[in-house]
């Protein structure tokens, strides 16, 4: 792609992944206190394949241009900016518009990427890093000696949680298909087959007492199995709702219903917690805030996988022309890590 121009994939509508559609434009200049960076890669996540459905809790109106996080290089800077920043290497939260060859971003919004990380590896923990960061340290408080249960730990959140919650010093249970129960093991992970096996009866038998903590993605049923599962003094955490990704009527409906179903519970006076993460949920705390402790989290999750403590698994990596591929790819269940954008 000519890197003189701004080449960037718009979602349409509700359309197959075959139904996006590739622009090109002028490559943006940076205002006072903005970026401008050049993609060096963006995640294909499950929020896209939401937001292709019209899923997503919250997605801007049609048509916009997908993509969670970016990694790239800063290549001009606006005025009140560094101009040191030029030639960094930078990652950033987006929700959407990464799926792009250059983007604009606040400068503030941008964390440094450390050297000995290649683009694509820095991006499989971005969101999916933060978002397990959070949820494991800030939410579920999870000490050294406890038990937790990662549900689809085979998953980019789900396998970046496993691994932390393991440097963390906790005993991990995590449901997965069977084909991902080799790499569960070789990471110290105990799997369950939620396909075939009765899930809450297996844990019953590995934490008799129940587990300390409990991360559920896939919602509906699964979240009322996860609160019953918990010990005294336990945390469920809920962060999406992925069993009804395919799902007609409203998108909020399921997240609103988990929501009720945590306030009851936590009305209850059982010691036992529950809540709804949402990356976003924490820019009520004032923008400067939100920001630093994105930046200390993620800078702690680069930390982590520059040591070793997690690994990024990086499924494939396809050029921004091919996403529809890639979302197809993505959206098959048949690769392990993170599907990946390069320009």
């Amino acid at each position: 792609m000519n890197s003189e121009r701004l080449v960037e994939v718009v979602l349409p509508g509700v359309v197959d992944p075959e139904g996006l559609q590739v622009r090109q434009g002028d490559v943006p200049t940076p205002g006072r206190g903005r970026i401008v960076i050049a993609m060096e890669a963006s995640g294909v996540s499950f929020a896209e394949q939401q937001m292709r459905r019209g899923r997503y809790y919250d997605q801007p109106p049609f048509p916009f241009v997908p993509g969670y996080d970016v990694v790239g290089r800063v290549i001009s800077t606006g005025d009140g900016v560094d101009p040191g920043m030029t030639g960094r290497r930078v990652a950033a939260l987006l929700k959407v518009g990464g799926w792009a060859s250059h983007l604009v971003l606040d400068a503030d919004d941008a964390v440094p990427v450390p050297d000995g990380l290649t683009p694509s590896q820095a991006e499989t923990v971005v969101v999916n890093g933060i978002t397990a960061w959070q949820m494991l340290h800030r939410r579920a408080r999870v000490r050294a000696g406890q038990t937790v249960l990662v549900h689809g730990a085979g998953g980019g959140v789900g396998t970046v949680l496993a691994q932390l919650a393991r440097a963390a010093g906790a005993v991990v249970i995590g449901t997965a298909s069977a084909r991902h129960h080799d790499t569960l093991r070789e990471m110290g992970v105990v799997p369950i087959d939620y396909r075939t096996q009765d899930v809450p009866a297996r844990v019953a038998e590995l934490a008799p007492g129940g587990v300390d903590a409990v991360f559920d993605h896939v919602g509906g049923r699964s979240v009322v199995d996860s609160w019953h599962m918990l010990a005294p003094g336990g945390t469920l955490v809920a962060y999406g709702s992925a069993s009804t990704r395919d799902d007609s009527g409203s998108k909020q409906w399921p997240v609103l219903k988990i929501l009720a179903r945590t306030w009851l519970w936590n009305a209850l006076p059982n010691g036992r917690r529950a809540g709804f993460y949402n990356i976003w949920a924490g820019r009520s705390l004032g923008k400067d805030r939100y920001r630093a402790r994105l930046r200390d989290d993620l800078t702690r999750v680069f930390a982590a996988l520059h040591r070793g403590d997690i690994t990024a698994r990086v499924a494939a990596e396809l050029p921004l022309a091919r996403a529809a591929e890639a979302l197809r790819l993505a959206e098959s269940g048949t690769v392990t890590g993170k599907v990946v954008l390069t320009p």
